[in-house]
């Protein structure tokens, strides 16, 4: 089996081992396996094979078993045994209905039905009266809910990572071209689309492990569901309306619908030059996006990334390791910067746990050259607005995020008096210095903090600092919004990953896309910068 067909049975399993309850953090574990294997550029089978697959960070002795079993039989038997017990049909229809997993398994023993054929002629028949627990205004709302669902849409998106693997996965099974939300770069994923030359693939679609259920089908359309509860609309579209179907099934909805009618075109080229207007890129196809820049931010354009961590903190590899992967990539400098003291979750450094680190940087500087590793911190806010770290050691650093982790619910003018002090501290004791994930949002989880980003705009362009727009995947912090105000203000921006390991470097493709949703330039961004000019940054 190749990485991709390992990516996807662990995938699959891991929608079912959430299905049938099992803990987060293993659920987790196995998602965070997938999507290694997905991205890593080692032959994991060889790995299997030769007993060397642990080698891999994240890869334990349960996940290792497993993916034996993949190499060796090409299947999982607790996959096969977990699908009898889960009902991934039901409750993918449930979850996109807004049922749990747990009740809509129940609806279906009490009814004695496992599919989504089954459950609707059990509600067609009147029969959830039957189930106990079901009264008139559930039954009704489970009626309509099935008589509306290839229309529905989950009610929580699916972060860009995760969102983008689905309908690239789904996409490459059917042979056709991944589009909805995620084509667009969209922080959250409600819409998942594909569209497909044959109509064939239309009726493949239940072969395909990421789906459970067909929820409506035409000979041009069919909607289906995944066992998580996200509809995947597949779209037929013969190859002279190729570029038409894939523009409307990009999106954004109101942005197709003010170029409607669309003329028939076989790519979206053409049909940008047929509608008489400029090929407009995926990201900024936004009712309220602006004209794309000529020199729009391209991944390529990426010369380092400004923050990174590593095992000295909360990292999963060494200085030494982070700077070669990222050589690999074709970078040309990186900066380690791992957390200080106060952030208390995670181990921290303190002033002489930097010096010492300063000299594993020159070590892996001398093996790494013309390649250079900066030294670096992301340093805390403290309450007062002072900085983690005395300004001798901050002034001996090449870069600074500036990070607040406490207090993201503090109010706004306090808030921002605590960030805008810092700004200042830095921009006194350190050569360059960065605000880390501004707004401290956790995609899901915790909202935006109420930081003052006007007067943060101006404090950055008084004392010369950059914002950053994280890559990780549950943050894109800046959101694409926040950066186009940044960019509007005149602020520079710097696409980092926040990586803990070397796979993490892959997240710059995140924070790039959401900066090209902002409509940011290549100049905008300061890690498009040659290391020359990065070293006289604050100089």
């Amino acid at each position: 089996m190749d990485n991709a067909s390992l990516a996807e049975r662990l995938e699959a399993f891991a929608a079912l081992l959430d299905l049938s309850g099992s803990s987060y953090y293993t659920v987790r574990a196995y998602r965070r396996a997938a999507d290694l294997i997905r991205s890593t550029p080692a032959d994991v089978a060889a790995l299997v094979r030769s007993g060397h697959v642990r080698e891999l960070a994240g890869i334990g002795p349960g996940i290792e078993a497993r993916l034996h079993e993949l190499v060796t039989t090409g299947e999982l038997a607790e996959l096969r045994e977990l699908e009898a017990e889960a009902m991934p049909e039901l409750v993918g229809v449930g979850r996109l209905l807004g049922l749990s997993a747990k009740r809509i398994r129940e609806l279906g023993k009490a009814l004695g039905v496992r599919t989504l054929g089954e459950l609707r002629e059990a509600v067609d028949a009147g029969r959830l009266s039957e189930v106990r627990g079901v009264g008139p205004k559930t039954a009704e709302r489970i009626s309509a809910g099935l008589a509306e669902a290839a229309k529905a849409h989950p009610r929580r998106g699916m972060l860009l990572n995760r969102a983008d693997a689905l309908v690239r996965e789904v996409a490459d099974g059917l042979g056709g071209v991944p589009a909805g939300d995620p084509r667009r770069g969209c922080d959250l994923s409600t819409r998942f689309a594909v569209v497909v030359p044959s109509a064939a693939a239309l009726l493949a679609l239940e072969r395909l492990p990421q789906i459970v259920a067909v929820l409506e089908r035409d000979e041009r359309r069919a909607v289906a569901v995944t066992a998580e509860g996200h509809p995947i609309e597949v779209v037929y579209a013969p190859p002279e309306q190729l570029g038409s179907e894939l523009v409307r099934a990009t999106g954004a909805a109101e942005y197709v619908a003010a170029l409607e009618p669309l003329p028939d075109a076989a790519t979206e080229e053409e049909l940008y030059a047929r509608l008489g207007l400029a090929f407009r890129p995926p990201e900024l196809r936004e009712a309220d996006a602006a004209d794309p820049p000529p020199d729009l931010l391209r991944l390529e354009d990426v010369r380092g990334d400004l923050h990174l961590h590593s095992s000295a903190s909360d990292g999963k590899a060494s200085v030494l390791e982070m700077g070669q992967a990222a050589k690999e990539l074709g970078y040309e400098y990186i900066a380690i910067c791992d957390h200080t003291r106060a952030v208390r979750v995670v181990p921290g450094l303190d002033a002489d746990d930097l010096r010492r680190q300063g000299e594993e940087i020159a070590e892996a500087n001398e093996l790494l050259a013309p390649f250079v590793v900066l030294r670096g911190s992301e340093c805390d806010i403290l309450p007062d607005g002072s900085l983690d770290l005395p300004d001798d050691v901050l002034g001996e650093l090449d870069w600074v995020q500036i990070s607040l982790h406490a207090g993201q619910r503090w109010g706004r003018e306090a808030l921002t008096d605590r960030v805008v002090e810092a700004m200042r501290h830095a921009a006194t004791a350190t050569a360059a210095s960065c605000l880390s994930h501004p707004k401290g949002r956790i995609l899901n989880h915790r909202p935006e903090n109420a930081l003052d980003l006007g007067r943060v705009f101006e404090v950055a362009l008084e004392t010369g600092a950059a914002l950053e727009l994280n890559g990780l995947p549950d943050r894109l912090d800046l959101s694409s919004e926040h950066a186009r105000e940044a960019l509007a203000a005149g602020v520079k921006l710097v696409c980092s990953t926040d990586a803990h390991s070397v796979r993490g470097l892959g997240n710059m493709r995140l924070s790039v896309v959401t900066a090209r949703r902002a409509g940011a330039r290549r100049s905008d961004v300061l890690n498009t910068f040659p290391f020359d000019e990065i070293a006289r940054l604050g100089t």
